[in-house]
């Protein structure tokens, strides 16, 4: 079992593997004709999404809380 304490990265690791899958997915779509070979490029364009979404998701978290504090709050 994971302790608690990393509970927001872990949170930030999936979310931005899901987001980037999804988005890089529908652009792969978009650019390119669905086949084989859309699979290894959707493949490619997720990993070097994820490595730019995970870092930012963990960064822009905080800024994002007290943004939405502040609008409920």
């Amino acid at each position: 079992m994971i302790p608690r304490k990393f509970e927001p990265v872990l949170n930030g690791l999936v979310l931005s593997g899901i987001m980037s899958l999804l988005v890089s997915g529908v652009a792969t779509l978009h650019a390119a004709q669905p086949g084989a070979a859309s699979l290894s490029v959707w493949a490619s364009s997720w990993l070097t999404g994820w490595f730019v979404a995970f870092p930012s998701v963990l960064l822009a978290a905080p800024f994002t809380r007290s943004i939405v504090r502040r609008m409920v709050g």
